[in-house]
């Protein structure tokens, strides 16, 4: 590991400590971690929807059989951390692949150079209440592989930074060792390829604290950030942290590589373009 667990959650107490929020940012390409390293980010993370988020398709397609998650994530590895200077980079680890001997994997990680993991693919992002859902959780594909996965990387001494969809769900990870809850609520909207179906700033808000506070019963020393559905952009988490008590930080993925990048690259096409000769 670059970072240990200490030295990764003295740097993230210390910004929120400062007043600053903690911003976590995904990174799809070895350019973008490398530029949202300049631009201050606290961390990056890499899986396998960053690689299909920035090749164009939906995120959602880091959830489907396009290819095995946490080889990808290896694979992205080898791009990305060689060109991080001093962010620690964080792993998404499908928790439920039943062809990884999970402590094994976790431990390989850390041998790469990740400081850290989050459970990226997350059946978290499938209605609980379908028959689907419903039957991963039946036949051991379940959230609860997650919960596990992640007290193993804890004991592992790894940066730990799940996502939770619920405050249950929060109670199980900050109970597992979290380090850091990543209040999830769900695809990220705006942009070519973003959500269209998302809650309000006002319903997301609220459930980011209930979120918050469910961990913080279970221990007082956990740190909580927001993340995806109508948060897409600075003011829209400068609107929730400004709405929420005790929730210091944001993690964008679209919001930081594929919005940018979308409006960046059309506007900068329409320039040359219009060149006048």
């Amino acid at each position: 590991m670059k970072f240990t667990r200490s030295e990764s959650l003295a740097r993230l107490r210390d910004v929120a400590t400062s007043g600053e929020p903690i911003i976590g940012a995904g990174a799809g390409t070895g350019i973008s971690a490398k530029f949202a390293e300049r631009g201050g980010v606290d961390l990056l993370i890499i899986y396998n929807s960053g690689r299909y988020r920035m090749n164009g398709r939906g995120s959602l397609a880091g959830l489907l059989p396009y290819g095995d998650a946490n080889e990808i994530v290896v694979e992205m590895g080898h791009e990305v951390i060689p060109v991080v200077e001093d962010t620690p980079v964080l792993a998404g680890v499908n928790g439920t692949d039943p062809f990884r001997q999970m402590d094994v994997f976790i431990e390989d990680l850390k041998r790469r150079g990740f400081s850290g993991v989050q459970n990226f693919p997350t059946v978290g992002l499938i209605d609980e209440d379908s028959g689907f859902r419903q039957n991963l959780e039946e036949t051991g594909m379940g959230y609860d592989r997650e919960v596990e996965m992640i007290r193993e990387a804890a004991e592992q001494d790894m940066l730990t930074c799940p996502y939770v969809f619920s405050e249950e769900q929060a109670r199980e990870m900050a109970e597992a060792g979290a380090d850091v809850v990543v209040s999830h609520m769900g695809l990220t909207t705006s942009g070519d390829i973003g959500a269209e179906t998302s809650l309000d700033l006002e319903t997301a808000a609220e459930r980011v604290q209930a979120h918050h506070d469910a961990a913080k019963s279970v221990n007082e020393d956990v740190l909580v950030i927001c993340h995806g559905g109508p948060i897409a952009w600075p003011d829209d988490a400068e609107y929730i942290l400004n709405n929420t008590e005790g929730v210091v930080g944001f993690f964008g993925a679209s919001s930081i590589e594929r919005l940018p990048t979308e409006e960046a690259i059309q506007n900068q096409a329409r320039e040359f373009k219009e060149i006048e000769f």
